[in-house]
């Protein structure tokens, strides 16, 4: 279940971000809040770096071949996410209101 101070868009998927395209910006819209219980240090983490709701984020980069870890890009600040971690985080490629579109 994600978990969210804001409804996502009707019609819109929920998406986590590590199935974000590469260099696709998108916002933050929730964190799982049914993931397990050894994920919660990880959630924690998580929102202590800048993953929350209304946040812009982008997948700059994934490393060869898996594709683990992503290079992800909240707000300024770029940080390396295993694939599993970056499941954690819901995101929207529809901005928010009053979020201006790039």
């Amino acid at each position: 279940m994600l978990r969210s101070a804001a409804a996502a868009p009707s019609g819109e998927q929920p998406l986590g971000l590590a199935d974000l395209p590469l260099r696709v910006d998108a916002w933050v819209s929730a964190l799982r809040m049914d993931a397990a219980p050894q994920d919660g240090d990880v959630l924690l983490r998580l929102l202590e770096i800048g993953f929350l709701p209304g946040e812009r984020v982008r997948v700059v980069a994934r490393a060869f071949p898996a594709g683990d870890p992503l290079a992800v890009r909240v707000g300024r600040t770029t940080f390396a996410l295993r694939r599993r971690e970056a499941a954690l985080v819901g995101v929207s490629t529809t901005a928010p209101v009053g979020e201006v579109q790039a």
